[in-house]
């Protein structure tokens, strides 16, 4: 496994995280400790938790995630692990988080924090993210701007001012995004350097080969200004395994959870798809692991975040981290990104 620094100054983390959001919904207690011990001993030290987690959200089981992998923290050496979570923010219906959220301002902002803090059973949080901007923009499938939906908002420098003061106090010791845009990523970083706050590490967006859309903004930007990118749904939502073609009832979030994962119903993803999982077999490998190697390959990817339901899917998921991709396969993948260009935003 190869260990990265996020950002400038960021946590080392393990170039594959194990996202979590099954936790709760999908996965026991127990089945979730399992994931957690072996990923560790194949070398993970990044572990990524939110407290709407598990989703679908739902009043019933929000903090699960948390409170699971918190169970299984107490039992670990705390400095080893770099633990993330993220704070909800307003503009989607969660009455049972905070009664809405609100906003993303300071008191919200500690809440969170101090909730997440109790429920992962630590003292402190390695990198805390804002989990989607408060602002009015596009977000989980929506693909356009639209000026008439703006409305008040918490401005940036008061959320940043809010982190300060947790990094302050020791609660949290890095600062990331989630769910971001360029203009916000930006307006972060022109803060934290004109005001001396807390410099964002990462941003974790979706990325994957049918969602490209990071390369045409925010790519220069992490460059410039030293952001890594933690790339979440590398698969797809597992369209990308291949398993919604031989079978389109196959069980999986997108089958479990009706109308959950609007990106994933966009006309071209199908074609996509199977556009993908051809060149992947044609060449020897799984469609995962074709997805999965492209992403670990990206220059601007500081970890890839793999979740799974079962073991064996982890097992595979985290194997990929050992398939390498030459320039033919590259120079393919490229030519269908041209022909189905970001057919899940």
């Amino acid at each position: 496994m190869t260990y990265r620094v996020l950002g400038e100054n960021g946590p080392r983390v393990s170039a594959i995280c194990l996202g979590t959001m099954t936790f709760g919904q999908q996965n026991t207690e127990a089945e979730a400790h399992a994931q957690l011990d072996y990923a560790v001993e194949r070398g993970v030290n990044f572990i990524d938790v939110a407290e709407i987690y598990p989703v679908p959200t739902r009043a019933e089981t929000a903090g699960a995630t948390e409170r699971f992998v918190g169970n299984w923290l107490a039992r670990q050496a705390r400095d080893r692990l770099v633990i993330a979570t993220k704070v909800a923010g307003p503009a989607r219906s969660l009455p049972w988080i905070r009664g809405g959220p609100p906003a993303l301002d300071r008191a919200n902002i500690r809440a969170a924090v101090e909730g997440s803090l109790q429920r992962l059973r630590t003292d402190y949080i390695d990198l805390y993210q804002l989990h989607w901007p408060e602002r009015n923009q596009p977000m989980f499938g929506q693909w356009r701007f639209e000026p008439e939906k703006e409305r008040e908002c918490t401005p940036v420098r008061a959320q940043l001012e809010a982190l300060a003061e947790l990094v302050e106090e020791g609660k949290i010791r890095h600062v990331g995004l989630s769910n971001e845009h360029p203009w916000g990523v930006m307006e972060f970083v022109r803060l934290s350097r004109e005001l001396g706050l807390p410099r964002v590490v990462s941003i974790q967006n979706a990325y994957s080969l049918v969602n490209r859309g990071y390369e045409s903004g925010l790519a220069e930007i992490a460059y410039r200004e030293r952001i890594s990118l933690l790339a979440y749904s590398p698969l797809a939502f597992g369209h990308l395994s291949g398993k919604y073609l031989a079978d389109p009832a196959a069980e999986g979030r997108i089958t479990l959870f009706p109308n959950f994962g609007q990106r994933y119903a966009k006309p071209n993803l199908m074609p996509a798809v199977q556009g993908y999982a051809e060149l992947a077999r044609a060449h020897g490998l799984t469609p995962a692991q074709l997805a999965l190697a492209f992403v670990h390959s990206r220059w601007f990817v500081g970890s890839t975040i793999v979740g799974a339901t079962t073991m064996e899917q982890l097992e595979h998921n985290l194997a990929s981290w050992n398939v390498s991709l030459d320039e033919p396969v590259l120079e393919a993948i490229d030519a269908l990104h041209l022909r189905y260009t970001n057919p899940a935003p």
